[in-house]
């Protein structure tokens, strides 16, 4: 909506006489700045009604932005804002001189529109903003287009432009820039804040297990988190149970709550959608997959599994399972489940099975994890959401004593430990056990068997990396039937039988 220009005069802001540019101009409207610090400067509750999103960089004349966050500072102060106040704040301000001075805000006060108007102007001057900023990046992705050289492909260059887009689109702003310690200090409180409100006082995404949350605070946002392990230790099935739980416990923010969980979106390069899905139908059904596959159940496991999979549909979780999917294509379908769903966790199952955008990082492997991993970090940045990856540890592991894997056995490159915020193992003594079993007959099989029973369904989870807190070892109940953990009961807690 326009500013009504039948009732009220442009304040010129040119020489009169001077005649006005024939070329084509950037979308503005000065009338609807001018009438909108007008109101302000008349009643500062107006300021209200616009200071949710409207900033001084979204006035198109430079003098109307510097009166405007002059305004905005003396209100936060406590302070009252009119033409007499703010002549300390603008008195030595060249383009206020230039437009008339002191003068020029009183004149600002007598073009005032209603206050019940302010937040109309002021949607009218941040959309005129966005319109511009439109106009540059398109004058870019021209300019760019034209440039043909080796280093830069089209594909780059349209993940530039769609990157720009989504923060334009997300943010406001084309690109990054600095952040005022004020504001970040007051984004730190509201997650603190949000965490106190919540029952289980997390400040990240719940995995839906309690003891790995009380040991994280939950999956934090702008984290890289790696869940590593050796084939057949359960990190698809860890991480697949993770992007559940966090799905089925997403409620989107109320006044009085904030968001729980979150909308996943699942990047599966090993597995199909269709086999995923099987897996988490076999996790919530408590039906073996294999069951499943074949189809053996009987009446009543039907019903049930037509009960669980209707429930389940109203879960949040969408999966890409695009097998080889670059860093640029992963990150281009994660800004858009982004603005299109509200993304609020990324899970890559896994991490060297993607391929690099550039040639040169293809030819070199180490380079291209590299890149790949600085890609998900950046990923988890630009969204502010956690991104989990899956990622193989080398065979060095198995070739100890103790099979527990440590951060040297990253698989590739030291640059997954550089660029995670966190890193996780996945261990399971009952597998290695159980291709070491001993004669029935020996004294070694009933110490095996001993030592069987004590590890048997036990999963452990070894953080050995925590940016945030302490490291440790997190164990986990595993049921390889259903590939499903959940969080374990010691001996100790577990209730007793019938007497």
């Amino acid at each position: 909506m326009a500013a009504d220009r039948s009732t009220s005069t442009v304040i010129p802001l040119t020489p009169r006489g001077e005649e006005a540019p024939s070329y084509r101009q950037p979308p503005a409207n000065v009338e609807a700045e001018q009438q909108l610090l007008g109101a302000i400067l008349v009643n500062n509750e107006a300021m209200h009604r616009v200071t949710g999103f409207l900033q001084p960089e979204h006035f198109f004349e430079p003098v109307h932005s510097r009166i405007f966050e002059s305004v905005k500072t003396a209100i936060d102060r406590g302070q009252i804002a009119s033409p007499v106040t703010l002549k300390t704040f603008l008195e030595r301000d060249e383009a206020l001189i230039a437009a008339g001075g002191v003068q020029y805000l009183a004149r600002l006060a007598a073009s005032a529109t209603s206050i019940i108007h302010a937040e109309t102007h002021g949607r009218i001057i941040h959309d005129l903003y966005l319109r511009r900023q439109l106009v540059l990046i398109g004058e870019d992705i021209h300019n760019t287009a034209y440039e043909v050289h080796d280093l830069t492909t089209a594909t780059t260059q349209i993940e530039q432009a769609e990157q720009k887009l989504f923060d334009l689109a997300e943010n406001g702003q084309p690109e990054g820039g600095f952040k005022a310690f004020s504001r970040s200090l007051a984004e730190a409180i509201t997650s603190i804040e949000s965490a106190h409100k919540r029952d289980g006082r997390l400040t990240g995404v719940t995995t839906g297990l309690k003891d790995l949350d009380a040991q994280l605070g939950g999956l934090h946002r702008s984290d890289l988190i790696v869940l590593a392990g050796r084939p057949s230790m359960g990190k698809t099935a860890l991480a697949t149970n993770i992007a559940f739980n966090a799905a089925r416990a997403y409620r989107p923010a109320t006044e009085d709550h904030p968001a729980e969980g979150a909308v996943v979106g699942f990047f599966s390069l090993e597995m199909s959608a269709e086999q995923l899905a099987g897996r988490i139908l076999a996790e919530q059904t408590e039906m073996s997959a294999e069951k499943l596959r074949r189809g053996q159940l009987s009446a009543r496991e039907f019903d049930r599994l037509v009960e669980v999979s209707q429930e389940l549909e109203r879960i949040p979780l969408f999966i890409d399972d695009t097998p080889s999917i670059s860093i640029a294509n992963l990150r281009a379908r994660a800004r858009r489940l982004k603005r299109t769903e509200g993304l609020g966790l990324v899970v890559v199952d896994y991490l060297q099975l993607m391929r690099s955008a550039s040639q040169r990082a293809q030819d070199n492997r180490v380079l291209e994890i590299s890149e790949i991993t600085q890609g998900l970090k950046a990923l988890a940045k630009e969204l502010d959401v956690p991104v989990l990856a899956a990622a193989q540890v080398s065979r060095k592991a198995e070739e100890r004593e103790d099979k527990r894997p440590q951060l040297a056995d990253l698989r590739e490159s030291g640059t997954i430990e550089q660029d995670a915020d966190v890193v996780m193992f996945v261990f399971r003594e009952e597998y290695y056990l159980e291709r070491a079993k001993p004669a029935d007959d020996s004294d070694k099989f009933l110490k095996w068997r001993d030592r069987m029973e004590r590890v048997h369904n036990l999963a452990e989870l070894l953080i050995g990396k925590q940016r945030h807190g302490p490291t440790g070892v997190v164990n986990l109940h595993f049921r390889r039937e259903f590939t499903k953990f959940s969080d374990h009961i010691d001996d100790a807690h577990l209730p007793d039988g019938p007497r």
